[in-house]
């Protein structure tokens, strides 16, 4: 099938408005409101009943106080001018409600800044508010679009850019939940020159992108020359939770200092003094070891997990914050997670910088070529794929170095194989350098192998299960 980027997307929808017989909605006036507002040619595209195209020619911001609407089901087009539409409130700036196609270009999307942990935007009944919101209807089918050229997203408290083919909205929940329904539709997003920076700083789980899809639908995503920075969480998270897949491109794209809206430095103070422990068989029961951490600027960012012993008695404890990557996926029940990432950056995330998890009886298919990942605050690239399904990986000509965890990781449990390439890489400083360049491990059953060419694995490696060939 022939690949389509974000301008033939766009072209298809003019195309489209051609058919039509419509002349594009000119904006000419920066109002919020009234005759030639981008807000009327909203609501003139939405009462249109066909596809449309918005020209902007208007210079200078658009001010909202509340959110823009498109509620068609046909494709839209928006040409901006390079102009910013920002809002001083917390509200989502552009909302296509009833999933109709969306192709935008040339345009800045500005909330009003300043979240975090410690002034959210969804208290006191507020609802955070998000730049770009693509709802998917249950019933849609076929391909939901989405094509940015030239757009840049900041200053939102909740996600950059959010499509949802989930019945459960904001409450969907990760992939590997697979949680809520969805529509039969699949989700094709193309990122051009795309900027998502300061968004998701005032709601947990708050992603520069995040695309939820549910159903027997896949996600299609490109991105290219994009760049997701400071984002409160992910700067990146796909979520396919039911049957369907992920297939994704990346190219020349950073991904740089995302995740820190559970603030260590604020919440440090919250944690227990014993945050972990490991016990023999018999002593330490569950009432004896710190509970849930509550009473906080926000008790979700705290993990805690327990495992017991059969007695009932406690083996092992764990509390922690709940930060976020640089990059993350989660494919869960059938199907494939596929990503190809050329030329890119991955740094200075606050968990990992890429995390890719794969549940279910499908394959996780990773190629890492000319990329690099520092500087991040666990591993550096890592591929988990559980269940039945196997794992195929190739890392060439890329770096990952001192990063807090190790620096590529490919593991595969239960049955499946695994076969990884690992060609003219280098690692180095990665965690306490004590095998920690390369974790290569197949589990259960199934096969394992390596391919080891023109590499300086300073650090070492960790290899289980697996055969190597150098």
């Amino acid at each position: 099938m022939r690949k389509l980027n974000a301008l033939t997307i766009a072209a298809a929808i003019m195309g489209a408005a051609a058919a039509q017989a419509q002349a594009p909605l000119v904006v000419t006036d920066t109002a919020n409101a009234g005759e030639g507002s981008l807000r009327a040619a909203l609501e003139a595209a939405s009462q249109s009943g066909g596809a449309s195209q918005i020209v902007m020619t208007v210079s200078g911001d658009i001010v909202i106080d509340e959110s823009l609407v498109y509620t068609g089901e046909a494709p839209l087009e928006i040409i901006g001018n390079g102009q910013r539409v920002r809002s001083d409130a917390n509200t989502d700036l552009l909302v296509s409600a009833n999933g109709g196609d969306l192709a935008i270009s040339d345009l800045a999307f500005e909330g009003p800044g300043g979240f975090s942990v410690l002034n959210r935007g969804d208290v006191d009944g507020q609802t955070a508010g998000k730049g770009i919101f693509l709802d998917v209807r249950e019933d849609q089918t076929g391909m939901v679009q989405l094509a940015l050229t030239n757009v840049s997203v900041k200053g939102v408290a909740n996600h950059g850019i959010h499509v949802s083919d989930c019945t459960l909205a904001d409450d969907c929940g990760s992939g590997a939940g697979g949680a809520g329904g969805g529509s039969p539709a699949s989700l094709h997003i193309q990122l051009e020159n795309v900027t998502v920076d300061g968004a998701g700083t005032g709601k947990f789980d708050a992603d520069g992108l995040r695309a939820d899809e549910r159903g027997a639908g896949d996600i299609h995503l490109s991105a290219n020359g994009s760049e997701f920075a400071r984002v409160g969480a992910d700067g990146l998270e796909l979520d396919e939770g039911q049957a369907g897949s992920i297939h994704s491109t990346i190219i020349r794209t950073a991904f740089i200092d995302n995740g820190p809206y559970c603030n260590p430095d604020v919440l440090a103070e919250y944690m227990p003094a014993e945050p972990e422990g490991s016990f023999q068989d018999g002593m330490m029961q569950p009432s004896d070891i710190p509970s849930a951490v509550t009473g906080t600027p926000d008790d979700n960012c705290f993990e805690r997990e327990v495992s017991l012993y059969d007695s009932g008695s406690v083996e092992e404890y764990e509390i922690g914050l709940d930060l976020d990557d640089g990059i993350d996926y989660d494919e869960a029940d059938s199907g494939n997670l596929n990503l190809t990432m050329i030329g890119s950056t991955v740094s200075g995330n606050y968990d990992e910088g890429v995390d890719m998890d794969e549940a279910g009886p499908g394959n996780g298919n990773l190629r890492y070529i000319s990329t690099v990942a520092y500087g991040n605050s666990d591993d550096g690239f890592k591929m988990s794929e559980e269940d039945a399904g196997g794992v195929d990986g190739a890392v060439m000509g890329s770096v990952s170095r001192d990063n807090g965890g190790v620096g590529v990781v490919f593991e595969e449990e239960s049955d499946g194989n695994l076969v990884v390439q690992i060609s003219d890489v280098h690692t180095v400083n990665n965690d306490d350098s004590d095998d920690t360049g390369l974790e290569i491990v197949q589990e259960d059953a199934g096969t394992g192998e390596l391919s080891l060419t023109g590499s300086q694995i300073e650090d070492g490696m960790e290899v289980e299960g697996v055969s190597v060939s150098r």
